[in-house]
């Protein structure tokens, strides 16, 4: 191999690095927070194993999407995280990737989804499209919304109408009550997220929860997460009739405790923690109703 052939191998690696980088391909406990609640939703839905199309849609498509927004995200942001101390190494921060760039994967990665979509039916191809715009739109609400929190937990909770109109091709009642419920449970681990940047934050002029909340900010979280496993546990205890959910809700309520544990001192490592921990409560729920329904 010539120099100058090394030499471009050698930039196509650090490109792709960079790329890897931006979609946080090595930090996988962001998508995994929207990927339980939705197959919770796509198991509920189908009263027990929803197919492997399915399952191949949400799973592909949840990744994606997630992936797509961090591409979004990291250009809405970038003159902000380059005073963050946590996000100040970016990729298009940084200048490893450029906007034109970032842009461009975030389309390409949009794009994939949105062909996975293509294959369910007309109702969850329109609601990809609300998605969509609450994932662009999410990025500058701390802009204007005292709570940009609440404008990620609707776009965070679209998976679970969305999977409620895959299997059933329509959205019940029901679909809207867990999109509630995990609503609060992103406002809680958000907020988490929000108290690490505070005092970076407030120095910007940003809005967050944490901001907002203040001195309130832990029993808010504390709130939030019982909303969630509440709101959770009185919709679904009709259909996960036994020990097995019981289970795994005292399993997700154990860890609520320890998050409260992690955050009651609001220092950055414990905020942080407790954030990047949060996809465990969400596996504890969704096994819970996966194991339910296996054992009818």
């Amino acid at each position: 191999m010539s120099f100058v052939q090394s030499r471009h191998l050698k930039g196509l690696e650090q490109r792709l690095a960079g790329y890897l980088d931006l979609i946080r391909w090595n930090r996988p406990a962001g998508w995994l927070l929207l990927l339980w609640p939705t197959l919770s939703a796509l198991w509920v839905a189908a009263g027990g194993f929803p197919g492997w199309h399915l399952l191949s849609v949400f799973v592909l498509g949840t990744i994606l999407m997630r992936s797509a927004g961090c591409c979004i995200n990291d250009v809405a942001d970038r003159e902000f995280d380059l005073h963050v101390k946590r996000t100040a190494g970016r990729p298009v921060t940084s200048g490893a990737v450029s906007v034109k760039e970032a842009l461009a994967v975030g389309a390409v990665l949009a794009l994939l989804a949105f062909g996975l979509v293509l294959s369910t039916n007309t109702i969850t191809i329109g609601m990809s499209f609300a998605a969509l715009a609450v994932t662009l739109a999410y990025p500058y609400a701390k802009r204007f919304v005292s709570m940009p929190q609440a404008v990620l937990g609707v776009a965070f909770g679209m998976g679970i109408p969305m999977a409620f109109a895959a299997v059933r091709g329509a959205v019940p009642t029901l679909a809207w009550f867990l999109f509630l419920g995990n609503l609060f449970w992103v406002l809680a681990y958000d907020t988490e997220y929000a108290m690490v940047d505070r005092d970076d934050d407030l120095a910007l002029g940003i809005k967050t929860s944490a901001i907002t909340l203040g001195l309130w900010d832990v029993p808010a979280v504390m709130l939030c997460y019982l909303l969630f496993i509440a709101i959770w546990t009185l919709s679904l205890m009709q259909q996960m009739k036994g020990a097995i959910f019981v289970i795994a809700i005292l399993a997700a309520s154990g860890q609520m405790i320890w998050h409260f544990e992690l955050i009651r001192r609001r220092t950055r490592e414990g905020c942080f923690t407790a954030f990047r921990k949060n996809h465990w409560l969400g596996f504890a729920v969704f096994a819970g109703i996966a194991a339910s329904f296996a054992v009818k």
